[in-house]
């Protein structure tokens, strides 16, 4: 097994993504694990003890945070990002991760590694924290602010395919996120998705409310990627605010210090089950090829655990599953029998 990162993106580059692919290396030994950017930059990072099972593949130039997507990924050829792209759909590699530009990547993996046959538009699937700590993967979460009814069936099948072959979830249950749990709530879109969710091959239990999400009433979240990504945002800035307003409380007085160390351990626990690096990458589903987004701030080992998912979703055969999936409902395209 092959898995290539883009030794360049990230706001840690190329530092933690050195670090990430060493200790996967080490781990995992059937796994070549391939950075791929400045060779000059990457040489003196792992010169020391280097794993048999890591490579480098050079790249010049660099796809930048605040970079114009198109337009990076059609005049930066030989971009890092746009390079382990090209592996993938060459063959080269069987996955690859990048924790860079999320924009260039959605538009590196249509325009590079292209789309699968039947999906209209791929979604970005992070997995979002829960209070039980099992998580939630929801998607779309921003690779498309728009969606029609249509593509979120095709979201709610491919994320249903992916919990169960990368997580393990038996039958994972679906929901919609909408403003109110009954039927005929929510906007147009949400509306017409309903009834096609209801009879897709997937077990859809619903509509879910945000304010329910932390507390896992189902596996799979889908929804079109503004509302989506607002309800992300949301859901990040309030924990931020939490976490900053707790310690700040904890610092107050001698007395609330020792209130502190008293809570330590349940508040380290709870900083863990909000913790992206624990989950590693979100993977960007329906492009022809496993193309696996890592948060910008990555360190190390989230690095390490998005290696962890490409394996796990290589080896469980995640895109023939999807495009089988995906083929029988353009079979039955007439919408009476998913």
């Amino acid at each position: 097994m092959r898995i290539a990162i883009d030794a360049m993106g990230g706001d840690h580059a190329p530092q933690a993504n050195v670090e990430g692919a060493i200790a996967a290396a080490r781990e995992w030994t059937d796994t070549t694990v391939i950075l791929v950017g400045d060779k000059d930059r990457l040489e003196p990072l792992i010169s020391k003890d280097r794993p048999g099972n890591v490579e480098i593949r050079h790249a010049s130039e660099v796809i930048e945070a605040d970079d114009e997507p198109v337009k990076a990924v059609r005049r930066k050829k030989d971009a890092s990002m746009v390079v382990a792209g090209r592996m993938v759909k060459d063959g080269e590699a069987d996955a690859m991760i990048s924790a860079g530009n999320t924009g260039a990547l959605m538009t590196m993996g249509l325009l590079v590694v292209g789309r699968l046959k039947g999906i209209e538009r791929p979604a970005l699937a992070p997995m979002l924290p829960t209070m039980d700590g099992e998580g939630l993967l929801a998607l779309d979460l921003g690779a498309n602010m728009d969606a029609t009814p249509e593509q979120l069936v095709q979201y709610a099948v491919m994320g249903s395919i992916y919990r169960s072959k990368v997580h393990g979830v038996d039958k994972p249950r679906v929901g919609l996120l909408n403003v109110g749990t009954e039927e005929m709530k929510g906007n147009e879109l949400t509306k017409a998705a309903f009834p096609l969710l209801a009879t897709a091959p997937i077990h859809f239990v619903g509509n879910v409310e945000s304010r329910d999400v932390l507390r896992r009433p189902c596996d799979v979240l889908v929804c079109d990627g503004f509302s989506g990504n607002i309800m992300l945002k949301s859901m990040e800035g309030t924990a931020s605010v939490l976490m900053s307003e707790l310690k700040k409380q904890f610092m107050r007085s001698f007395i609330t210090k020792l209130a502190a160390l008293v809570v330590k351990n349940g508040m380290l626990q709870l900083r863990k089950k909000m913790d992206y690096a624990e989950h590693g990458a979100a993977p960007l589903l329906g492009i022809n090829g496993l193309v696996l987004k890592s948060h910008g701030s990555s360190g190390g080992h989230a690095i390490k655990n998005a290696v962890r998912q490409a394996r796990i979703a290589v080896a469980g055969g995640l895109l023939q599953s999807i495009s089988t999936g995906i083929g029988g409902m353009t079979e039955n395209s007439n919408g009476s029998e998913m």
